[in-house]
């Protein structure tokens, strides 16, 4: 139902983007820039920083939240976590992300579920780490729910790993402007939270291939990152370590080189500045 106002209410906003991720989901399968064809591996997916920050995985339960199609989750399961469970808000995802699993001979779980039911959908389950990232936190309109149902997912002692696209690549813009010049860092967005759902309406996605054919139409809450660390304090999680880093898995600026890790940064003569962050936080033994 909408509110008195005419305007969709928040759970009506994340059906929006349930629908939405849905009709992604065959145009992402299909994409070069995801590589299903096996043009690209797993651990195409994570920072070389990341591994050192999550530790021997081996023999460890993994919770990826907010999942897609699973290419991260899988790399969990290479590595030897077990159990390695992925759960995402779009059937379309999950269903894709199980057949792709199991064509890689891989036992991981795959749940459908609004990340907010995730407590009740995994039957009172704990992990000793719970993974989440890379676009993740900007559907959820509410983090101090979020950071609660984590604290509830972890195992005492168990560690939660944040990684995410840097407010201030959110405020310049995920894509450039069609008449952004070279070396231009213009804010587009704004950095802060606190403004409300932004509304997106458009048939093309972040991957190559064709517009979407239907329910173009997604939902987004802006986050500083003193709205993540407050949520995490405040649901009783200890914050370990945060870190910044002007590393990005595609070439957002036309000036950004790869480096021996595959990911992209700008060059040692422009500005160096955050693009991504990760977090570390434990829930108390």
């Amino acid at each position: 139902m909408t509110d008195s106002s005419g305007e969709l209410t928040v759970p009506e906003m994340i059906h929006a983007n349930r629908r939405n991720w849905d009709a992604r989901t065959p145009v992402h399968t299909a994409s070069a820039f995801y590589g299903l064809d096996g043009s690209r591996r797993p651990d195409d997916w994570f920072a070389p920083f990341e591994w050192t920050d999550l530790g021997e995985l081996r023999g460890r339960s993994v919770l990826h939240l907010q999942c897609h199609l699973g290419a991260e989750t899988q790399a969990f399961s290479l590595r030897g976590a077990a159990p390695v469970v992925g759960l995402d808000l779009s059937g379309a995802s999950v269903a894709e992300a199980r057949k792709l699993a199991a064509g890689a001979g891989l036992d991981t779980g795959f749940v459908q579920a609004d990340v907010y039911d995730a407590v009740a959908a995994l039957d009172g389950r704990r992990f000793d780490v719970v993974y989440t990232g890379k676009g993740a936190l900007c559907y959820l309109p509410d983090l101090d729910r979020w950071a609660s149902v984590v604290r509830e997912l972890l195992a005492p002692g168990g560690l939660l790993y944040v990684v995410e696209f840097h407010p201030l690549l959110n405020a310049l813009g995920p894509v450039p402007d069609p008449d952004e010049q070279d070396g231009e860092l213009r804010l587009r967005n704004d950095y802060l939270g606190g403004r409300g759902p932004e509304r997106h309406a458009s048939g093309r996605t972040y991957t190559d291939g064709p517009s979407l054919e239907r329910d173009q139409v997604s939902y987004e809450w802006r986050h500083g990152i003193g709205d993540v660390v407050d949520a995490l304090v405040g649901a009783g999680l200890r914050l370990e370590s945060l870190r910044e880093t002007d590393l990005l898995p595609w070439p957002r600026f036309a000036a950004m080189t790869r480096d021996e890790s595959g990911w992209w940064r700008l060059p040692g003569d422009r500005p160096r500045v955050p693009l991504m962050f990760a977090l570390r936080a434990t829930r108390p033994a």
